[in-house]
């Protein structure tokens, strides 16, 4: 496993900062597409990959998902989502990243006709996106009443539909949050038998009430029960954590006493 960490949800926006972190703990960066469309004047990808480059420190990306809805109904939302997805995966294969992480969309009005029609949307618009130029990880969510998918088997459904270049992003305290340790297992044993591969891992931390993105070990998920079903691993992962650096510290501490690495 590559292990790496979210610079913005640890709070540190300054690149240079970001990098020195990872490079003394040997962690990669998940970048925020989101906070790079807010602030133009981040680095260029280009930029971003000679930085890390000269770091030792190599990327993975969570794609834009502020004011974004691929599954939305509305054609002029759904087509500058789209778009911007696109401008999106451009950037992250530039800068090098790993895999991206993409989020599904949601439904503010849950009418059985518009939940349809948006996931017909939702599988169109991976098809225009596919073949990707690079990996793309659709990650587990249903932590609100608007999320679109609600259950492993439609995000199976979805995934193994959209074809090549896109697989899974489990994430752990996310399924924690829906139905505790049972519902952690039910996504594991859903991707695992998928004919899509689980490309990344998110690990962050909480009580199981809400998705608090606490420091691995602050809360109550039992991260060691997972030891053994996620042993043979070989992708990604990023610790979604808040705490600074402090939090990125902790959070090591814990994963590595939990899961031996």
């Amino acid at each position: 496993m590559r292990l790496g960490y979210s610079a913005v949800t640890a709070g540190i926006v300054d690149p240079r900062e970001a990098l020195e972190l990872a490079a003394r703990h040997g962690l990669d960066i998940e970048i925020s597409i989101d906070v790079r469309e807010m602030f133009p004047q981040l680095p260029s990808a280009k930029e971003l990959r000679e930085m890390g480059r000269a770091a030792g420190v190599g990327f993975t990306a969570h794609l834009p998902f502020v004011d974004l809805n691929l599954a939305s109904v509305v054609e002029a939302a759904w087509r500058t989502s789209l778009e911007r997805m696109q401008r999106a995966l451009e950037f992250s294969a530039e800068a090098g990243a790993q895999v991206g992480v993409l989020h599904t969309g949601q439904v503010p009005l849950r009418h059985p006709v518009l939940l349809e029609a948006a996931r017909e949307r939702l599988a169109k618009a991976l098809e225009l996106l596919g073949p990707p130029p690079l990996p793309v990880a659709v990650e587990n969510l249903a932590l609100d009443r608007h999320d679109l998918l609600e259950t492993p088997a439609e995000l199976v459904e979805l995934v193994e539909g959209a074809g090549e270049g896109f697989g899974y992003t489990l994430d752990l305290p996310h399924a924690f949050v829906q139905g505790g340790e049972a519902q952690i297992r039910a996504y594991l044993e859903a991707m695992q038998a998928s004919s899509a591969p689980i490309l990344h891992l998110h690990l962050h931390d909480n009580a199981g009430d809400h998705d608090a993105h606490l420091p691995v070990g602050a809360g109550r998920l039992p991260y060691a029960a997972f030891k053994s079903a996620l042993a043979g691993f070989e992708g990604t992962a990023a610790l979604e954590v808040t705490g600074g650096a402090e939090g990125v510290a902790a959070s090591l501490e814990a994963l590595r006493a939990a899961w031996d690495i």
